[in-house]
Formats: C-alpha cells, structure tokens, sequence
C-alpha cells in the first residue's frame, strides 16, 4: 500500500459524499482534521460516509463555521453537527487519563500527536490535514501504516483493554469487517484483561451501546461469531454467544426487509441464556424495552413456535401458531425447520387483511364482546384457507361465527 501525496489525499477527500458541505464552510483560520476510520478505509480505497474530526484548539469556531444542527456533548467537548443531510463528529485534540479500570475518562487539551496515541488500535490512529499549508499531509501514531499495510490489528499500549474495556468489542468488530489478524501481544493483552474480568469494570450501558453496533454490521453473523471465539461473549454472560452460524444465516436470510436484523443477530446469539437471565441482562445493557421484547421473544420461544409450525398444514393454521409474533422469532423457528410455513407467512399471510371490522357486527346485531373477535378470526381463516372472498362474504362467516360463540 502506497501512501498517496497530498495532493492525492486532499483530492480523494473531496470526493467523498460527505466532503463538499464540510469542506465549503471550513478555513485555515483553525487547524482541522480527518481522523480515525475514514482515514483507515480512504487508504484502503475505501469510501467511507461518516466524518469525524478533530480540531487543534477551539472548535466552537469550526462548529460556527459549519451551521446546520448542533449537539453539544458537554464531559469531552465534543460536537455533532447535522448538514445537508451529513452528520460529523466534531472533537477537540486531546489526552486521555484514566481515574480507575473502566472509568469514563478525564480530557485535557493535548496536540494532534498525543490525540492520537489515545486511539483504540494503531489502524485508527491516522489523521489527514484538511485546512492549511499543510492540507493534505497524513499524521500517523507510529506502527499505524505499517500494521495497516499488513492488515493487523494492534493496541497502542498494554493498559488498552484495562483504561477502556469496551475496546475489545470493538476488536471483535473491526476483526470481523475488515478482516485484519490481531497482533499476537494484542490478543495476550485481551486474554489477561477478560481473565481479570475488565468487562465488569465498565457500565452495562456502554457494552450494551458496542454490543448494539457490532449486531449492526453488515455481517452480524461473523461480528458474533468473533466476539465468541474471543472469549468476549462468555465475558459479558456465560452462556451468550453463536453457536450454530448455518441456523444464523439462514434466520437472517429469511427475515424480511421490515425485521430487525440486529435483534435477531443478538436473539440467535442469546439463545442458551435462561430467560429471567436474559430480560435481566439486556435491562443492564440498557437496551430499549421493545428490542428487549423481540430479542426475548426470538431467543425463548422460536423452539415451541417451529413444532406448532411443523404442525400446520392450512394457512389459517400457520397464522394461528404464528399469533402476534414478529418476524424475528417467526425466521428464526422457520430456520429451525419449518422453512415452508414460515416463508409463506413472512411473504403472503401476514398480510391478508379483512375488508371488514367490528363495527360491521355490531352494525348487524352483534353485541360488543368476545363475539365480536371469535367473528372475525373465523372470517380471516376462512380468507387465508381461500373459502371466503369479498366483503359480504367475509361479514356472513363473521356473523355466524359470532353468534354461534352465544
């Protein structure tokens, strides 16, 4: 891998998508980057969407500069600026210490070459000069070009995984995408930090916030599986991680474009944890209430919907042993066997609607009550089996159904 000139590089960053509304607003007034993974996939040929950058000094200038929507992050001084349809991470060069293992850590005002020194892996630790007589000229943390050009992955220092825990998610992460070995003393590093039991050390929010990313990438199966064969999974609960990657892929192929893919990744990998477990664990990651849901669902309950599945024969019964379950559990129990009922109600029944409602029964005499939904169940069998169509059709099936309920 050849390192372009400065010219090159300042040329291939103006041709990034994101680049045009950043680089029309910026000056030479104050000293600005592009660090960190843009810069990494930009030298990987690569066209990276996502921005980050950082000032040398005060970037309230720079933000001022830029316009669009603010948000201020007030512990690190950092900003996320929303334009054009572009979001940029805005942060101020700066040194990192660490009051205990774990800890957020405490800022200072530090220059571009010890900002660096603070990144998670030396393939991250890049930085190319956007403004100034010096624009287009790369800095790097040293080892970064070399480990890039032989696609290692190493830490910076030996307390890496001790300061920051939640590096070692984003190993298994940056493993699995980019396909890069990890350095062996790195590996070491993170063995005698999980051993210690470092995860602990950190908020269940912040593994939650990686584990959340890592289950987003483009191949979630391979990002779970890393995090196993690294010992992170077991590391946040014994019994998480994927075990079975043939069911994974085909749960994940299954799963229509309205499901979840990320949910589903991390209920496949949750599988063996015990349910009370499981709720409490993801409540401790700070998942929101309804991803709690469908992971708990998928992960519980996709054994005991594939027999009732395998069962079904008629559509009206696929949707019954479906219920209200979502897409993700309903992959996922079609994965494990009953792939022909599961695809027909991802793809057809589930979206067989009726043409009529409660309030056609109450209309013809029907009292309010469970009569109302035995009617309308029996209409919607009868519309998935094929025997009624049309709306009087529907609203006859309904009413017999109702009244013959008492």
């Amino acid at each position: 891998m050849d390192v372009p000139a400065p010219t090159q590089l300042l040329a291939a960053v103006r041709s990034l998508p994101a680049a045009p509304p950043l680089m029309d607003h910026l000056t030479e007034a104050v000293p600005v980057y592009l660090v960190g993974g843009a810069v990494r996939d930009l030298l990987l040929d690569g066209r990276p969407l996502d921005l980050d950058l950082v000032v040398e000094g005060d970037p309230a200038p720079v933000v001022a500069a830029l316009g669009g929507d603010v948000r201020t992050h007030d512990r690190f001084g950092t900003s996320t600026v929303s334009l054009d349809g572009f979001t940029y991470d805005l942060a101020r060069s700066r040194r990192e210490t660490y009051a205990r293992p774990g800890a957020l850590p405490d800022v200072s005002p530090a220059p571009l070459s010890e900002d660096l020194l603070r990144r998670d892996f030396t393939v991250n630790a890049l930085a190319i000069a956007l403004v100034g007589a010096s624009a287009g000229s790369l800095e790097t943390a040293p080892r970064a070009l070399e480990d890039l050009r032989r696609h290692t992955l190493r830490v910076l220092h030996d307390a890496s995984f001790v300061d920051d825990p939640t590096r070692a998610l984003r190993l298994a992460r940056y493993a699995s995408r980019l396909e890069f070995e990890i350095e062996p003393h790195t590996r070491e590093l993170l063995e005698s930090a999980l051993d210690a039991g470092a995860i602990t050390t950190v908020s269940g929010s912040r593994i939650g916030a990686e584990l959340r990313l890592l289950a987003r990438e483009p191949d979630p199966v391979s990002a779970l599986r890393c995090l196993g064969e690294l010992g992170i999974a077991h590391a946040i609960h014994p019994a998480l991680g994927l075990d079975d990657e043939p069911l994974a892929r085909r749960a994940l192929a299954m799963l229509p474009g309205d499901g979840r893919r990320d949910l589903l990744a991390l209920a496949l990998a949750a599988r063996h944890v015990p349910p009370p477990e499981l709720a409490y664990l993801l409540h401790q990651l700070a998942f929101e209430a309804s991803d709690r849901h469908v992971i708990i669902a998928a992960a519980t309950k996709s054994t005991t919907l594939a027999r009732e599945l395998e069962r079904a024969q008629r559509p009206s019964e696929i949707a019954d042993a479906v219920a209200d379950a979502g897409p993700e559990l309903v992959a996922l129990a079609g994965a494990l066997g009953p792939e022909r009922a599961a695809r027909a109600w991802l793809r057809e029944l589930r979206h067989v609607g009726l043409e009529i409602g409660g309030n056609d029964l109450i209309e013809a005499g029907v009292r309010e009550g469970p009569a109302i939904g035995v009617g309308l169940h029996a209409a919607l069998s009868a519309k998935l089996d094929g025997r009624t169509s049309g709306r009087e059709a529907e609203l006859r099936e309904a009413l017999q159904a109702a009244r013959a309920s008492g």
